[in-house]
């Protein structure tokens, strides 16, 4: 006879993990089932923490070969790229360790292998031995999350043409190579890459890089990254990638009908994110997906199958780990009977290149399309203390709040420790707060912080130090 759990969660990536401890906090006999073989999902296995490892190591090794120019001499830099990967390998295998344990100190049943629907209350887990294993179950969310997206009629091979996973774990560092996609992904690999010696060129369709970002954040951006060796071919499209006996070579055509083909090593297909449903079985149970291939949800969280939920990437909503955690909790606590929710308006997004980018709640460019009247207020690194005192000093906060109320209804920052700052924001954002609470909150001296206080006294034309 198949198991009986209470709650079920299909996925153990950062939404899934932490709504299966959740629920079993909550006091429900829960399963979690991951296919991947470790916990964390993509975030954790091929995203975000192995990203930011070699983000960090890169910017490391740049750094230090620059060194001499503020005094510090040292002697010849080297890169070796075997120890750096297991540098970022290490980090990742002790951090899904940990998600593992807290599974078992939550007393969650975790089942390696990939999970699809049998019946709306059973599945049916096949492990990598081809093992079928059924268990039942009262609730089910579907936490599975995205894969990458490709273009059409061509072949990833994580070898020369790769997905950000395949960048991740690249044997050699590149001479060449080409970003296809301007986004977050891409921008953050090719970082990475650049600064460890590759020529970047990164090829994008639009006329701006970071698509629904502040345009002016974004053309900041872009120039900073220009300055730093990347190479921008904006409006261009991709028509075919050809592979040759030294790599490939990415043919592409501008707005205008002029071709342009570029010779690399390795490509870099960055196009964003598609849901991973497909071996979920949900036709099987006529569960509804919209026109994106999502799963639809009410904003409970629950699908058209009442004891059936979705969290994360599947649903709608930026592809972000932290939005899918806070899915996690709410979804769990609605079927606990409280009353949990996830507030959208205050979803940070960070992109963590040297300087890093981040935004909470409308852009300019969405306030003008709401006809909401708005005040700006923009303080520059440059005149930040302790960012001039480590010349660190590139970028500028910019917060959006309501011309009548005050109330902050955004905030972009371009410059060091943006990802840190911008939480800053968001509790204000979360108590409704006004650019004059955060004006006149004390903040520490000489800090990063302080760029944020400035930019809400320049809301009302009153920064001190510019």
């Amino acid at each position: 006879m198949a198991d009986k759990f209470e709650a079920v969660v299909i996925g153990g990536g950062p939404g899934g993990y932490v709504c299966a401890i959740r629920l079993a906090q909550l006091g429900f006999k829960t399963a979690c089932i991951e296919s991947r073989g470790s916990l964390g999902g993509t975030c954790l296995n091929v995203g975000c923490i192995p990203s930011k490892s070699l983000l960090n190591l890169s910017e490391e090794f740049h750094k230090v070969q620059n060194l001499s120019n503020k005094g510090i001499e040292v002697g010849e830099v080297k890169l070796n790229l075997p120890k750096m990967m297991k540098s970022k390998d290490k980090a990742v295998t002790i951090l899904t360790k940990g998600v593992e344990f807290l599974l078992k100190k939550n007393k969650v049943t975790y089942f390696k292998g990939i999970g699809s629907f049998k019946t709306k209350n059973e599945i049916l887990i096949k492990d990598n031995k081809n093992k079928e294993t059924s268990i039942q179950a009262d609730k089910i969310i579907i936490a599975t999350g995205s894969v990458p997206a490709s273009l059409p009629g061509i072949e990833v091979d994580e070898k020369v043409i790769v997905s950000s996973t395949g960048a991740l774990k690249l044997e050699k560092v590149p001479k060449k190579m080409v970003v296809v996609g301007g986004g977050y992904i891409g921008l953050e690999m090719g970082s990475v890459w650049s600064r460890l010696g590759t020529e970047v060129h990164v090829v994008e369709f639009l006329d701006h890089i970071t698509p629904g970002m502040d345009k002016e954040i974004s053309n900041e951006f872009m120039k900073i990254l220009k300055k730093q060796g990347i190479n921008f071919h904006m409006q261009h499209k991709v028509e075919v990638i050809k592979k040759n006996k030294s790599g490939a070579v990415v043919l592409t055509v501008d707005k205008d009908g002029n071709k342009k083909d570029f010779e690399c090593d390795v490509v870099l297909i960055s196009v964003g994110r598609r849901p991973n449903t497909n071996s979920l079985n949900l036709e099987n149970i006529g569960l509804k997906l919209d026109e994106k291939k999502r799963v639809k949800t009410n904003n409970n969280f629950q699908t058209n199958i009442n004891n059936i939920y979705a969290i994360g990437d599947v649903i709608k909503g930026p592809m972000l780990a932290h939005k899918a955690e806070d899915e996690g909790v709410a979804v769990a606590e609605n079927i606990a009977g409280q009353s949990g929710h996830v507030n959208y308006d205050t979803i940070p997004g960070v992109i963590y290149t040297t300087p890093e980018v981040a935004s909470i709640g409308k852009t300019e460019e969405q306030l003008k399309e709401e006809n909401i009247e708005y005040k700006i207020g923009k303080f520059s690194f440059m005149a930040n203390s302790r960012a001039k005192a480590i010349d660190d000093a590139e970028g500028f906060v910019k917060i959006l709040a309501d011309k009548k109320t005050d109330k902050v209804l955004g905030a972009h920052l371009i410059g060091p420790h943006a990802g840190e700052l911008i939480a800053e924001i968001g509790v204000a954002m979360e108590f409704g707060a006004s650019s004059e609470d955060i004006a006149r909150t004390c903040h520490a001296h000489p800090t990063f912080s302080e760029a944020v206080k400035e930019a809400a006294l320049s809301v009302d034309k009153r920064a001190i130090h510019s």
